[in-house]
């Protein structure tokens, strides 16, 4: 599974588990961090844990398992990080205060729910 195909199943399964203001945005151009990053909000810590614990687990499945996993003792955030997409889940307190959708503003947003890579 390439990059792109990576990040749209990411962000797929976060979606079929009720995440909420899913964002994927390009950043290879602008980043040597990743290609993408995936973004979502949990509607509190259990349901963020949840969502993590399930992107984990349906992507191992399918033969790909993350690098490092940051946060998970924390009421707020978890970080997946898959090389070259990484998935990062909040609530919405803590996406607020770490606003990535303004910090990446220069990427480039993808319509993952109809296919078309930005």
């Amino acid at each position: 599974m390439n990059s792109y195909e990576l990040a749209k199943e990411a962000a797929r399964l976060l979606d079929s588990k009720k995440a909420e203001n899913i964002s994927v945005i390009k950043i290879d151009a602008i980043s040597s961090l990743a290609d993408y990053f995936v973004i979502a909000t949990g509607r509190g810590s259990t349901h963020v844990r949840s969502l993590s614990d399930e992107l984990e687990e349906k992507l191992k499945a399918q033969g790909t398992a993350p690098a490092r996993i940051e946060g998970y003792r924390s009421d707020s955030w978890i970080l997946l990080d898959y090389s070259q997409v990484v998935a990062h889940i909040f609530t919405q307190e803590a996406r607020d205060f770490y606003d990535l959708d303004r910090l990446w503003v220069d990427g480039v947003k993808v319509d993952w729910q109809n296919g078309q890579e930005g």
